[in-house]
């Protein structure tokens, strides 16, 4: 059976390029890898994507026939996307694959928020299912924008109660010294917290501290994957990832 990965992350942190990055490290490990397109609104894609949901609801479209602004069309196209889902499901059905790479809307909350997604994840087979959620590495630079991200992350977990992978996108834009900071600060919360605290004390590094002591406490302290869609780096690590989530799962790259 197809397992589900749902690449989740916020506008411009790399979704589609790390969709197409991934695939082709997937296809060169000789793994079958289907790309879903689950964004009304995109114009262009850096991978023809094998489903794409535009074949059945445009945004543009959707503005022209209800007179809505982008922001009301995409919240309607999200749910005209649930109301699609049996023929969405009917195509994948057709795909004999190891895995469907799934590319979520730009806007992270049409699909985070809304009851919609459920509806997808429920139908594409919620069992054999894992979230990607990508870090951007412009904000995850500064100890309080990790802590924003991490936060943003879990609210994505607790909203969809799947497994869950923590990436840092784009690694290829940080320093080799950027990157192992960020990558201790997601590893070692005391760390992380000294770093909050070097930042100056202020009322928001306060709510940073006690932000970072409820994630840590109830288990939603991860390491960052560090990824680049650049370079083709991490994919391997990510991998190994997803084959653990699933109870008994095995690598399907042939040996």
């Amino acid at each position: 059976m197809a397992r589900n990965l749902y690449l989740i992350g916020t506008a411009g942190s790399g979704k589609s390029t790390l969709t197409q990055a991934f695939q082709s490290w997937m296809l060169s490990q000789k793994l079958d890898a289907v790309t879903v397109n689950l964004d009304p609104g995109a114009e262009k894609l850096p991978y023809e994507p094998e489903v794409d949901v535009r074949d059945w609801i445009m945004l543009k479209d959707v503005m022209e026939e209800q007179g809505l602004g982008p922001n009301g069309a995409q919240i309607l196209c999200a749910d005209l996307v649930a109301l699609n889902i049996k023929e969405i499901v009917e195509v994948l059905e057709k795909f004999d694959t190891d895995y469907f790479l799934i590319d979520t809307p730009g806007q992270m909350e049409l699909f985070t928020f809304r009851e919609s997604s459920r509806v997808v994840i429920d139908s594409f087979g919620a069992d054999d299912s894992v979230l990607i959620y990508l870090n951007d590495p412009a904000l995850v630079k500064r100890a309080s924008g990790l802590v924003s991200s991490i936060f943003l992350s879990a609210t994505t977990q607790f909203r969809h109660m799947l497994p869950f992978i923590n990436i840092l996108a784009k690694a290829d834009l940080l320093s080799e010294e950027e990157t192992e900071t960020i990558v201790n600060w997601s590893t070692d919360p005391y760390a992380l917290h000294d770093a909050l605290v070097e930042e100056g004390t202020t009322p928001k590094t306060v709510l940073d501290i006690e932000f970072l002591k409820a994630i840590e406490s109830i288990g939603l302290y991860k390491r960052l994957i560090p990824v680049s869609a650049e370079v083709q780096s991490g994919f391997g690590d990510v991998y190994d990832l997803v084959q653990q989530t699933f109870a008994g799962g095995e690598d399907l790259r042939p040996d």
